[in-house]
C-alpha cells in the first residue's frame, strides 16, 4: 500500500502516465509549475505505421526518462517503476489496465483523470453518452483508481452546463480540456497539503456505458427530432453519427434544430443553408457531411452531388 506523505509543502517526485495530447499537455503544466519534479514519463507501446505518440515527443524533447510497457504483469516493469522513487503517479488519458501493484507503488500512490462526473458514466465514451442521452451536465473528476473501471473515491471533481447546442467539440474540448489541464496542479497541491480529500461515490448513481461505436451512431429519421439532433451532435466528431442514401453511408456532422411537420425521413428542402429532413416533432438542418470514402463537405454540395432534392427519403 501507498505511504502517508511525510513532509506537507515539500516539492514531489511525480510519474505522469498519459498519452496523446492531453497527456502531452498535463505534463507541460506540471514542467511549467516548476513545483514538483518529474522523474519518469510512461506511454503505451509505439505502434507501426503511427506517429509518435505527443507526450512520448515531447518528454524526449525535454530530457525525461520515458517507458513505455505493454502492460505491468512482467516483475521487471514493476521494478523499472519502483527505482522512480516517485511519491505520486498522475494517471492523465490512460487506456491500459494498470494494476495496484503498480498503482500503489509510489508512496502517495496513484491519481487517474476521467472526463465525467464520477460515478456517472463509467467506462469509454463519457463525453459522448450524456449527450447523446440529453444531459444538461457533465465535468470531470480526479479520481483513486481500483481494479474496478473507473470505480474508487474521487479527490476532486468539476462540473459544468452541456447547453442544448453543445456537440463533443464543444463539451470536452472547448469546456472539460482545457479546466482539467489547468487542474492538474490543484491535484498536486491537494496530495502536498498531505491531506488530499476523498469523495465516496453513491453507488446508486452509478453508470457504465460501453464504447460508442459506429453502430450506436445510425440515425433513424423515424425518432423524435431531439432524440435524433442528441445522437448527432453527441457522435460529432467521432464515430460520427451516420446515415444512408441509396445503400451508400453519410456521415453526418454540424446541423441545427428547425421546426416544422411532415412525413418524417424525408427531405424538406435543399438551400445554402444546408438540407432540412423531417422527423417526428420536427426538423434537422444538415450543414455538414462526409460521403463514403470523401471528405467532410457543405451539405448542400453533397446533396448537389448525389441528387438530394424535396422527398429524398434518407436511410434508403
Amino acid at each position: 500500500m501507498a505511504m502517508n506523505w511525510q513532509k506537507p509543502g515539500d516539492p514531489m517526485r511525480l510519474i505522469v502516465m498519459g498519452q496523446q495530447a492531453f497527456g502531452k499537455d498535463a505534463l507541460a503544466k506540471i514542467l511549467e509549475a516548476g513545483k514538483d519534479e518529474v522523474v519518469a514519463v510512461y506511454c503505451e507501446p509505439d505502434r507501426e505505421g503511427r506517429p509518435l505518440d505527443p507526450i512520448k515527443e515531447f518528454a524526449q524533447e525535454k530530457g525525461l526518462p520515458v517507458h513505455q510497457p505493454a502492460n505491468f504483469d512482467a516483475q521487471d516493469a514493476l521494478d523499472t517503476l519502483a527505482a522512480c522513487n516517485a511519491d505520486l503517479m498522475v494517471m492523465a488519458f490512460v487506456n491500459v489496465f494498470v494494476p495496484e501493484a503498480a498503482r500503489d507503488t509510489p508512496k502517495l500512490g496513484s491519481i487517474c483523470f476521467h472526463p465525467s462526473l464520477l460515478p456517472l458514466h463509467r467506462g469509454p465514451s463519457a463525453v459522448n453518452w450524456p449527450i447523446i442521452m440529453g444531459a444538461t451536465k457533465s465535468g470531470y473528476s480526479w479520481f483513486y483508481p481500483t481494479d474496478g473501471l473507473d470505480e474508487g473515491d474521487s479527490l476532486l471533481q468539476w462540473e459544468c452546463d452541456i447547453a442544448p447546442d453543445d456537440t463533443v467539440i464543444n463539451l470536452y474540448f472547448k469546456k472539460i480540456y482545457p479546466s482539467a489541464i489547468e487542474s492538474v496542479i490543484e491535484v498536486c497541491e491537494l496530495f502536498r497539503s498531505g491531506k488530499p480529500p476523498r469523495i465516496v461515490p453513491d453507488e446508486a448513481d452509478a453508470t457504465y456505458e460501453r464504447r460508442c461505436t459506429k453502430k450506436h451512431a445510425a440515425i433513424d429519421w423515424n425518432k423524435p427530432v431531439k432524440q435524433v439532433y442528441d445522437l448527432i451532435r453527441g457522435t460529432n466528431p467521432s464515430p460520427g453519427a451516420w446515415t444512408t442514401l441509396n445503400g451508400n453511408e453519410v456521415q453526418i456532422y454540424d446541423c441545427k434544430l428547425v421546426a416544422g411537420d411532415g412525413v418524417s425521413s424525408k427531405v424538406v428542402s435543399v438551400s445554402d443553408e444546408g438540407v432540412v429532413v423531417q422527423l417526428i416533432g420536427g426538423r434537422i438542418c444538415i450543414m455538414r457531411v462526409r460521403p463514403s470514402g470523401g471528405e467532410k463537405m457543405a451539405a448542400q454540395d453533397w446533396a448537389g452531388q448525389a441528387g438530394v432534392a424535396a422527398g429524398t427519403v434518407l436511410g434508403s
